[in-house]
């Protein structure tokens, strides 16, 4: 008796299922994200402000300055001038006086004035909570807005400073240079709930690791993530100094 022969086809192996460039990349964000958390489980923003109009206030004089010279200044001026209608009536000359310690200090005064002037006419005197009412102030551009609508607001927004461009281009997040191009790619693969703390978190490693001349890539925590575009790393350690 001839032995039976086996009709059946063989099982089918699933296809393997090939991931858009996107997905990938919002799979690679989502790990940074965590390992940003694991880091600096407490970054927050560095100015110090009650209310929407004083952190706009320091938002502008952060322009070139650290965020430590601001907080220095601040106190004084935000009791000489406690409302947008104070700064409003400002003296240039005072302003700039006080605010001088933080650089270019006649612009910034110029433009604060102006700017509260315009929050004053505009809308009595309470600083805007959207970004298509915010950007048009005198001083305020995209960063700064997203400053004010995240930390005073609590209205998602990823601020685009030299430590979020130069760190996002670093990871391969982005190709730009140009501040709208690199928060617009940014949207793309960060959940927009993430967006505040996903800008807090880059500052502060920015500041801490990932610096400008010399990262110091070999004792960081995200490593593994980082493809390191453009990170030439010196010889000598003095070139760090």
């Amino acid at each position: 008796m001839s032995a039976e022969t086996n009709d059946k086809a063989p099982p089918k192996v699933p296809a393997r299922r090939t991931l858009s460039p996107l997905t990938r990349m919002r799979r690679r964000v989502r790990r940074i994200l965590n390992g940003l958390a694991r880091l600096h489980p407490d970054a927050a923003c560095a100015l110090h402000f009650e209310g929407p109009l004083q952190l706009l206030v320091a938002t502008i004089l952060s322009a070139q300055c650290t965020d430590q010279r601001v907080n220095m200044v601040t106190p004084a001026l935000f009791a000489r001038y406690p409302d947008a209608r104070a700064f409003g009536n400002a003296k240039q000359e005072e302003l700039e006086q006080l605010i001088q310690s933080t650089g270019f200090f006649r612009s910034k005064a110029r433009n604060i004035i102006a700017c509260c002037r315009e929050i004053v006419a505009k809308y009595d005197g309470q600083v805007p909570a959207t970004m298509d009412e915010l950007v048009p102030l005198a001083g305020v551009g995209r960063k700064t807005a997203n400053v004010v609508l995240g930390n005073a607001f609590a209205v998602p927004g990823i601020p685009v400073d030299t430590h979020m461009a130069r760190l996002s281009q670093r990871m391969g997040l982005t190709v730009h240079t140009d501040p709208v191009k690199i928060e617009r790619d940014l949207m793309l693969v960060v959940p927009k709930k993430e967006w505040t703390m996903f800008g807090h978190r880059m500052i502060q490693h920015g500041r801490m690791i990932c610096h400008a001349r010399c990262p110091l890539c070999e004792q960081c925590g995200l490593a593994k993530l980082c493809p390191q575009v453009g990170v030439n790393q010196p010889p000598a350690e003095e070139n760090c100094a």
